[in-house]
């Protein structure tokens, strides 16, 4: 597997990273626990040397996961985790809360379930409206200086935030949704991370499974999958955005590669600082999405797969703070 630094930080993780929550939450039932843990040592078996959760995903139970399967492993690998939410006594959340205080308090539990003494890299998972990001830099420069975090990061957010927050405490990573068919970044966020020295770590690279080729216009979603509900994934979308499909599968062919592992080589090409975190419940796919390491495109490739993305059908989801 190869490895890439995110942006100047000097934080060094492997060139795909593995995202967490589907094993948890958002994509169906919960997988078991023993299931879990065995994807996630396979995945440290194949190289992956970067894992993203949140407190958010279960909430609380995929933390719990990812720190019971890293812990024989934790000296050989970096873990990324987010707050941003209030819950109640029954885990429900009622808000956001990204007051200082609360940031502290959310890190201890997160520390406690991933069964770490630091977290290597902590995201605030959405802007909280009620809280100036200064004063959530602020809170997580204490907590670096504490020994508690390694590092900051955003998640969903603009140019403008990442520059007032980079201002008070460097920010080493900006997560945000970013595939051949989700290009908000390339406008303003992309020039910010290259301006600032920035990682960025696309979360649903594979177009939460389009991108794979496995998707289709027939396909029910269970009422726990929330593409149920994105108006991407209506019918009618997913019919006229298969032409997408039809070019990544032709590139793909050309490699003797997947759609899947076109898509992830597309985003690895962007840029050197760029690490995707596609998610999965299946080897079969951990395998395959970590072979796209391995795949080069031609300029005229990269062309074309950008030329086949400027007419994307949908929204690409309503109700964006639900989710990862």
């Amino acid at each position: 597997m190869q490895v890439r630094s995110l942006g100047r930080s000097g934080l060094e993780v492997s060139a795909l990273g593995l995202g967490c929550m589907g094993l948890s939450t958002n994509y169906g039932e919960p997988v078991d626990e023993a299931a879990g843990i065995a994807l996630i040592l396979a995945a440290v078996d194949l190289g992956v040397t970067f894992f993203d959760t949140a407190e958010a995903y279960g909430p609380f139970t995929n933390e719990t996961l990812v720190g019971n399967a890293l812990a024989p492993v934790r000296q050989q690998v970096a873990i990324a985790t987010k707050f941003a939410y209030e819950y109640d006594e029954k885990g429900h959340r009622v808000g956001p809360n990204s007051s200082p205080a609360h940031i502290k308090q959310a890190v201890e539990g997160s520390l406690q379930r991933l069964q770490t003494e630091r977290i290597d890299l902590l995201y605030q998972h959405r802007v909280d409206p009620n809280v100036p990001i200064e004063d959530v830099a602020g809170a997580v420069a204490e907590l670096i200086k504490e020994g508690k975090v390694a590092h900051f990061g955003l998640s969903e957010v603009g140019a403008d935030t990442i520059r007032r927050a980079h201002h008070v405490q460097p920010v080493v990573a900006v997560q945000n949704e970013y595939s051949l068919w989700t290009r908000d970044p390339e406008a303003e966020v992309l020039p910010a991370c290259d301006e600032l020295g920035i990682g960025f770590v696309p979360w649903s690279p594979l177009g939460q499974g389009f991108l794979t080729g496995t998707v289709n216009e027939s396909m029910q979603f269970p009422a726990s999958d929330v593409r149920s509900w994105f108006p991407r994934f209506s019918p009618e979308a997913r019919a006229a955005n298969q032409p997408i499909i039809t070019t990544v599968r032709e590139i793909a062919a050309s490699h003797n590669a997947t759609p899947a592992q076109t898509a992830l080589a597309w985003l690895l090409a962007q840029r050197p600082w760029i690490v995707p975190i596609p998610g999965t419940r299946r080897l079969e796919r951990l395998q395959e999405n970590t072979g796209a390491t391995s795949i080069e495109l031609t300029t005229e490739e990269l062309q074309r797969l950008d030329d086949a993305t400027v007419i994307v059908h949908g929204a690409r989801g309503t109700g964006r703070e639900t989710y990862g």
